[in-house]
């Protein structure tokens, strides 16, 4: 597996393998990119993004896996507008994506639900072949504290 970092160590990119395997590694590469570039591992900012890898990596190796083809991750910090930039790409553009699929009780089917709630802007880029869908995060999320619940009375 080859990951590139950009030289100024604000991009990472990585073709996955389309299975369940593939989205888990990325979720982890999310992490590691992050806290090498200084947002701890255990931050808001590092919780949320694999958090949207996740949801977006699901997405793509359940509905835009083609056999035999990989998708891709792409990271960027983009200190000018001081967001960080999550892409995921797929090979499927036969299939559009449904916002709400399911019942209220069923089990799957919130996915982009999840990614519109959690992410500043989102969105899909059709390609040549295939789809982007893509979110964005503020950076500020590094010098918030994390919220910490009240401890309980009693």
């Amino acid at each position: 597996m080859n990951v590139e970092i950009s030289t100024p160590r604000t991009e990472l990119v990585q073709r996955l393998s389309a299975t369940p395997r593939g989205a888990r590694l990325a979720r982890r590469l999310t992490g590691g990119a992050l806290a090498t570039w200084g947002f701890p591992h255990d931050g808001d900012l590092s919780r949320t993004a694999q958090l949207l890898v996740a949801e977006l990596a699901a997405n793509a190796v359940t509905h835009g896996r083609v056999p035999g083809r990989d998708f891709e991750l792409r990271l960027a910090l983009l200190p000018g507008r001081n967001t960080l930039r999550i892409e995921v790409s797929d090979t499927r553009s036969d299939r559009p994506l449904r916002f709400l699929d399911g019942g209220l009780l069923d089990e799957h089917g919130r996915g982009l639900v999840v990614v519109q709630v959690l992410s500043a802007l989102w969105g899909v880029t059709t390609r040549d072949v295939g789809k982007t869908v893509w979110a964005e995060l503020p950076l500020s999320a590094r010098r918030r504290p994390c919220p910490r619940r009240p401890a309980p009375e009693g």
